[in-house]
């Protein structure tokens, strides 16, 4: 038991160490969604107002609206990060000396898991303290009851990654993937806009919206830090992490590296 326990705190420090020493990297994480937030929401903060809807107990703002949809993206770009760092890794031989231990590789990657968790949940914590300085209004007790929700989006988006490193083998050809993965999942929900107006616009673009799977971590989120639970959003999630999560282990194959 000790060993596993040893395994999991190297794991988590080895990457929040790299986290740390990548300074660039935070302040990417978190200059992205703020300029989202300062910039792109206060231009349409009054031509957006979204109407009463749940969570929402009354009208609110555009700003207001699209701040679950920035976590979740945060939760997004770091869960593909730390899937670009599994294929460095492999391309500098460092994973061959994860795998030359006894412990399970299924634990290694959930190992891998949790860490890239455990620093979505860190961005997003610092996201929310700077969006409360713009007249963004987040109670402070949503946040703690949103910690599930994290880890839970980060746990998907992360096998979602890891299932995407297993087939990218090169570092380059990753970043265009990486491209094409975010971007669509990120537009194409519930993010930026409510799926009614969507659905108002586009209908065919509202299915697609409505059958991402990004969707439901917004919307688990945006209930999440009013302290409401989205029940359909989190069952969603939670298949989306066991199929995935099932998927990335089964497709990892160490005799490729």
């Amino acid at each position: 038991m000790s060993m596993y326990v040893i395994c999991f705190w190297a794991i988590i420090q080895r990457e929040v160490l790299r986290f740390f020493h990548q300074r660039s990297r935070l302040l990417s994480a978190l200059v992205r969604p703020l300029l989202w937030l300062v910039v792109f929401a206060a231009g349409f903060r009054s031509a957006l107002g979204v109407s009463i809807m749940p969570p929402y107990e009354t009208y609110i703002l555009y700003q207001e609206y699209i701040v679950p949809g920035l976590c979740a993206m945060i939760i997004l770009f770091n869960s593909m990060q730390t899937s670009l760092s599994m294929v460095y890794d492999r391309e500098m031989g460092s994973m061959k000396v994860l795998l030359m231990s006894p412990i399970p590789r299924s634990f290694l990657l959930f190992c891998k898991l949790i860490a890239a968790a455990c620093l979505s949940l860190l961005q997003v914590v610092i996201f929310l303290l700077l969006a409360n300085l713009v007249d963004v209004d987040i109670p402070w007790w949503g946040m703690i009851y949103a910690i599930p929700s994290v880890f839970l989006s980060a746990f998907f988006l992360g096998s979602l990654g890891l299932i995407l490193s297993n087939f990218v083998k090169q570092l380059e050809n990753f970043a265009g993937v990486m491209n094409f993965v975010i971007f669509p999942m990120f537009f194409l929900s519930s993010a930026l806009y409510p799926l009614w107006k969507v659905q108002e616009s586009s209908l065919w673009l509202y299915w697609i919206c409505q059958y991402n799977p990004f969707t439901y971590c917004v919307e688990m989120i945006r209930f999440a830090l009013y302290g409401q639970t989205n029940g359909i959003a989190s069952l969603v999630i939670i298949g989306c992490v066991l199929v995935c999560g099932t998927f990335a282990v089964t497709s990892f194959k160490p005799r490729k590296i």
